[in-house]
């Protein structure tokens, strides 16, 4: 009984056909799940860029309680982390870390001092294109 040259079931392995059958599947599943993975990773980029700015407006909250003002937009947001020349009582800084921190597309936000309509200050992220206006992930978030 020559056992080397017995093949035993289930020693077969895959043939060529079965894997490409496997990644055809297997591309299908990405074609269909990734875009909407790629659109909830959009939407958590804009949940962080929204919770940074409210982190934001209670630092420049702060910092207007102390020195009576809100910072210039020429000042920024960097007073809230060094003391601008001529703000007297500033007690900060106002945010951990030593520099302001950049919206989830790694740009700066853009701070501008009045806001307009009456709100003291605007605080703006411009999405992912990093423009004025767009939609979806490219849409503005703004606080006030």
């Amino acid at each position: 009984m020559n056992r080397t040259k017995r093949k035993r079931q289930g020693d077969e392995g895959f043939t060529l056909l079965e894997l490409l059958v496997v990644l055809v599947i297997l591309g299908l599943l990405a074609a269909l799940v990734g875009p909407r993975v790629m659109g909830v990773l959009g939407k958590a980029k804009g949940d962080v860029a929204a919770a940074q700015m409210e982190n934001l407006a209670t630092a420049l909250d702060l910092l207007h309680l102390d020195t009576g003002r809100y910072p210039s937009t020429e000042e920024g947001l960097a007073a809230l982390v060094s003391r601008p020349s001529g703000m007297g009582r500033w007690n900060g800084p106002y945010l951990q870390g030593e520099e302001v921190p950049l919206d989830p597309w790694s740009r700066a936000y853009d701070y501008r001092q009045p806001g307009g309509n009456g709100a003291p200050y605007r605080l703006t992220s411009f999405g992912a294109d990093g423009a004025p206006g767009g939609e979806g992930e490219d849409a503005d978030l703004s606080r006030p």
